[in-house]
């Protein structure tokens, strides 16, 4: 169980991120192990292709980067964001400017007895996640960016709407908020109780994520990365079929457009999962924002669309005839 304990500040300061880095990282646990990655296994056969096809030098030091008993990752590979919307290669740096001695202590904590791996030196491994980051997580960074910060869009607004206390209990199932002290169960292994006392609580959703989880070591900023929303839809190339009263209402482009916006999605990401071009969606999305059936917000360096009330009564209404 690990304890964040929260003064009035640190909750008025809590503050959200995504982290492609944290991405690329977290990759390599859908790579181990596919079973527990279903939703992820489009991306995993691509990727296992890509990899058998690449340099085997380029990428052996990330063999070691898991822990051999349960996977944890050294925390310098996880640095917590300093942006809201960092930049990959600026992230990267910083793992590339870690101190061997820093590198090494954090392998022993998540190696515990086991012998370290062969490669340990933060620059070294730096380029090896540079090169996977342009082999297995920049071609599809635009839908999962897109993903992501539809996850920020819509805590930003049940921030607002209902206080961090709603926020930080909607993260994760096992996470729990009460009396100024925020406990998320991240197994049976890891413990510590530390108090915010003015460093800021990050919060960071991830696609790669089964459950939350924080920094391995209890002197790190204090970070919470948790599943984002909407991570089921990301490798989805067929979107759902709207219901008949909704098609013959608005048509059926429009329908369909209507019913794949299941979380704020941008227009690129419409067009690729209806296989139209994105000025054929904006053209209808523009009819939708119009109608009153959408409403858009910008989102970082997107523009994000949603479903309004109307058009969830509109859909939820055909679907009960």
């Amino acid at each position: 169980m690990i304890t964040y304990r929260l003064g009035v500040d640190d909750l008025a300061g809590t503050r959200f991120a995504y982290s492609p880095l944290l991405e690329t990282v977290t990759s390599l646990w859908a790579l181990r192990w596919p079973e527990r990655y279903v939703l992820h296994l489009p991306w995993i056969r691509r990727t296992r292709a890509a990899l058998a096809e690449a340099p085997r030098d380029r990428l052996a030091p990330l063999d070691g980067l898991l822990g051999p008993a349960r996977g944890w990752l050294p925390d310098f590979l996880t640095p917590r964001p300093e942006t809201p919307l960092p930049d990959f290669a600026e992230e990267l740096r910083r793992v590339q400017e870690t101190p061997t001695s820093s590198a090494v202590a954090d392998f022993r904590t998540v190696y515990g007895r086991h012998p370290l791996p062969p490669v340990v030196e933060p620059p070294v491994i730096a380029e090896a996640l540079r090169f996977y980051w342009h082999l297995a997580i920049e071609p599809h960074w635009p839908r999962m960016r897109a993903l992501l910060e539809a996850d920020l869009l819509y805590r930003a607004r049940l921030l607002a709407r209902a206080g961090a206390a709603a926020v930080l209990a909607e993260l994760d199932r096992r996470a729990r908020f009460a009396g100024g002290e925020f406990r998320l169960h991240v197994g049976h292994a890891l413990h510590y109780d530390v108090s915010v006392a003015g460093r800021g609580l990050w919060l960071v959703p991830a696609l790669f994520l089964p459950q939350a989880v924080s920094p391995v070591s209890p002197s790190r900023p204090p970070t919470v990365a948790y599943p984002a929303r909407g991570t089921a839809t990301l490798w989805e190339t067929s979107p759902p079929r709207p219901a008949g009263a909704v098609v013959d209402l608005i048509g059926a482009a429009r329908a369909g457009l209507l019913a794949a916006i299941e979380a704020p999605t941008s227009t690129s990401d419409l067009a690729r999962r209806l296989s139209v071009t994105p000025s054929a969606v904006s053209q209808h999305l523009g009819v939708l924002l119009r109608a009153g059936l959408v409403n858009r917000v910008r989102a970082g360096r997107m523009v994000l669309y949603a479903r309004t009330e109307l058009a969830e009564r509109l859909l939820r209404g055909g679907v009960d005839e």
